[in-house]
């Protein structure tokens, strides 16, 4: 009984999840003006130059802010471990607080700063960067977080530093092995993040993907409704594979320590 009822919750949940993503399907395929079914909404993911360029802007954007929020979080979170755990408190506060101010006062807040982006860079939509770099922040922390709580920092910190280690050699070949896991984690999510967000980008001015998907849905649909279901199924097929990666790593961890045993 516990079996069939835990193979009808599954059903359940997984109509009540994939039957959106069919009609979003049903939708893209429709040809509403001489009826029957077309790719041509799929087509214009590549054919549409704007929604090309869309894509190439937030693919581009959630790059760089995977890349610039690890280069920033994981070396101070372990700096703060290591030698100021007083300061975890401030880190966790400062890395939270993202989540608690809404996206039109960031905006608001960081024109100012903006100004000088600007300045120096130019007016690309990839200066984005650094505001989805503080938008991911609470996200990455708390992956990050999990990760490092669950090794011997300051044991492995040592036993490498005793070896004759530098601080770059053991976080880059001591460290971060141990907490690859965390590291996938928060960059998935930061990429889910990244083609998701709106907001911001709106205020901006700037054009990422969810942006041009809101201006094509007002004359085409199908292309926009398209858009939105191939964003959807890259976020599901990152999330698959963090969730094969991280149980593979559980795995050898626990070979690992029956074989040490």
């Amino acid at each position: 009984m516990n079996r069939v009822g835990r193979a009808v919750l599954l059903t359940l949940f997984g109509v009540f999840f994939l039957f959106p993503l069919y009609a979003m399907a049903d939708f893209s395929t429709r040809n509403l003006i001489h009826g029957g079914r077309t790719l041509q909404a799929w087509k214009n993911l590549i054919q549409n130059e704007m929604l090309y360029q869309a894509i190439i802007v937030s693919l581009l954007l959630a790059v760089f802010t995977v890349a610039l929020m690890l280069v920033i979080l994981v070396p101070t979170m372990i700096w703060v471990r290591l030698r100021a755990p007083w300061g975890k408190r401030l880190i966790e506060f400062l890395c939270l607080l993202p989540l608690t101010i809404p996206a039109l006062v960031i905006v608001v807040g960081l024109r100012n700063v903006y100004l000088w982006v600007v300045y120096f860079l130019g007016e690309s939509a990839l200066t984005l960067t650094f505001v989805y770099v503080v938008l991911v922040l609470p996200f990455a922390y708390r992956s990050l977080d999990g990760a490092l709580s669950s090794i011997d920092l300051k044991t492995l910190a040592e036993a490498a530093r005793s070896l004759g280690a530098g601080w770059t050699t053991t976080i880059l070949r001591v460290v971060v092995p141990n907490i690859w896991s965390g590291i996938l984690s928060a960059a998935f999510i930061s990429i889910a993040v990244v083609l998701g967000e709106y907001t911001i980008a709106s205020l901006s001015g700037y054009q990422n993907l969810q942006v041009v998907i809101v201006a094509i849905g007002k004359s085409d649909g199908p292309t926009s409704v398209a858009a939105s279901l191939a964003t959807l199924l890259f976020g599901f097929v990152l999330l698959l594979i963090l969730s094969l990666v991280t149980r593979r790593h559980r795995h050898a961890g626990v070979a690992n320590g029956k074989g040490s045993r």
